[in-house]
């Protein structure tokens, strides 16, 4: 069943899954100019501006005009380029980067990502405070990921071109690809002075949302491992908010159940590290797994007026201990979830401080097969909280040490063990 979530008509997301990972690279063939062949680029067939508003298109048309006659290479005269650079620019104004537009390619792009299966390198992507296009989070398993690209990350630049004042979807346009083919970025490791060049093969990833399992541990001193006789916990890894998330969802907490066999869990580890976000109604789905009642997110429109969203449905984790994990790539419906648990006083929140995207966008196509993403509204946690650019602070901080992970026998990572020790101890 294919989850499109419609909300007053639309189409709701939390965050531009953009993603450097999809799609094939478009070559571009050398048009030999000759002026006798040149003819006029675009006729405009309106001028009008919107009703009530008092908008003057005169400078733009001018400005037109001009390059139309007197640019010297005809050859990038290109009338849809122009129509869709200017509604870039035009949406660039907002100073907002998850209000933008894709071209058609890079709309189907979107849609097959959230769809979960793309080509390309795994990587989603944003524009920081500082314009720099910038890694939200690597897939899991990903040609990215395998490569050591990390969120934070800024990729500076691509096949040696730098992306300096580079908006997302031009980042798409020259990091995608088809299978097999490679790309060479140059990366700078937030909190690192010294960029680097890594080349990264394009594969076929398929994406699936959540996994999960059931172990028995025993933990002494603050290190576990599998033990039979231990204590169970559930885990469950979800990382996005897809179109399959919450029939994936269902299965995976079926089959948890059918693990324990009865036992009762001692706890629950809900996974949205990396985990960029997806549909606004999934992260209502997915929180109401595990509360019995009450709000999950508050929606504010830019009149003021708040609209609570309150849990959905009959979840069957709504009794056991949960601890959810995050870190910097966990943004928007990652945060919703968080903070839903949290301030319901159903979890606690342990690793690093998250994203911060506290903004809905409002996706609609558009004729010809584009389509424009609109941030609507912000959205608040139970309690009032707007994560806007400050993020969800853990209860209990945990930073990911990949040496000290390597060396642990469970097999788990440093932050997964603090967890699951929070239930043991």
């Amino acid at each position: 069943m294919k989850k499109v979530i419609n909300l007053r008509g639309f189409q709701i997301i939390l965050i531009v899954l953009i993603s450097a990972v999809i799609g094939y690279l478009a070559g571009s063939s050398k048009v030999n100019f000759a002026l006798k062949n040149y003819k006029p680029i675009l006729s405009v067939t309106s001028k009008n501006p919107p009703p009530g508003e008092n908008l003057d298109m005169k400078l733009f048309y001018d400005v037109l005009a001009r390059v139309n006659e007197s640019y010297y290479d005809k050859s990038k005269l290109d009338a849809k380029k122009i129509e869709y650079g200017a509604i870039s620019g035009m949406l660039s104004s907002l100073d907002d980067p998850y209000t933008s537009f894709f071209p058609p390619q890079q709309n189907t792009a979107f849609k097959t990502t959230m769809a979960g299966e793309f080509s390309g390198i795994g990587a989603e992507l944003s524009v920081n405070s500082d314009n720099i296009i910038t890694v939200i989070s690597p897939l899991d398993d990903s040609p990215a990921q395998k490569a050591g690209i990390k969120a934070g990350d800024m990729i500076l630049k691509v096949n040696g071109e730098t992306t300096a004042g580079w908006d997302v979807s031009k980042a798409v346009d020259n990091i995608r690809g088809p299978k097999g083919t490679p790309v060479m970025l140059t990366v700078l490791h937030e909190k690192s002075k010294t960029p680097f060049d890594v080349k990264i093969n394009r594969d076929t990833i398929v994406v699936k949302s959540v996994t999960g399992w059931v172990k028995n541990f025993s933990c002494n001193d603050g290190n576990c491992s599998e033990d039979a006789s231990g204590k169970p916990v559930a885990y469950i890894r979800l990382s996005q908010f897809g179109d399959k998330t919450n029939d994936e969802w269902q299965s995976v907490v079926n089959s948890i159940h059918s693990k324990a066999a009865g036992k009762k869990l001692s706890g629950v580890v809900l996974d949205l590290r990396n985990n960029p976000g997806g549909y606004l109604s999934d992260a209502v789905f997915i929180a109401s797994e595990f509360l019995k009642g009450g709000t999950v997110v508050i929606q504010e429109d830019g009149t003021g007026n708040q609209e609570p969203m309150n849990v959905s449905r009959v979840g069957t984790l709504q009794d056991e201990p949960v601890i959810v994990l995050i870190n910097k790539g966990s943004a928007s419906a990652s945060e919703i979830v968080s903070g839903a648990l949290r301030d319901n006083n159903r979890a606690k929140l342990l690793g690093e401080t998250s994203f911060g995207k506290g903004t809905v966008q409002q996706a609609e196509d558009l004729d010809g097969g584009g389509s424009v993403h609109i941030s609507v509204a912000k959205w608040l946690t139970p309690n009032g909280t707007w994560v806007h650019h400050k993020g969800l602070t853990p209860d209990i901080k945990v930073t990911y040490d990949a040496s000290k992970s390597a060396k642990l026998k469970s097999g788990l990572d440093n932050q997964l063990q603090a967890a699951i020790n929070e239930f043991i101890k």
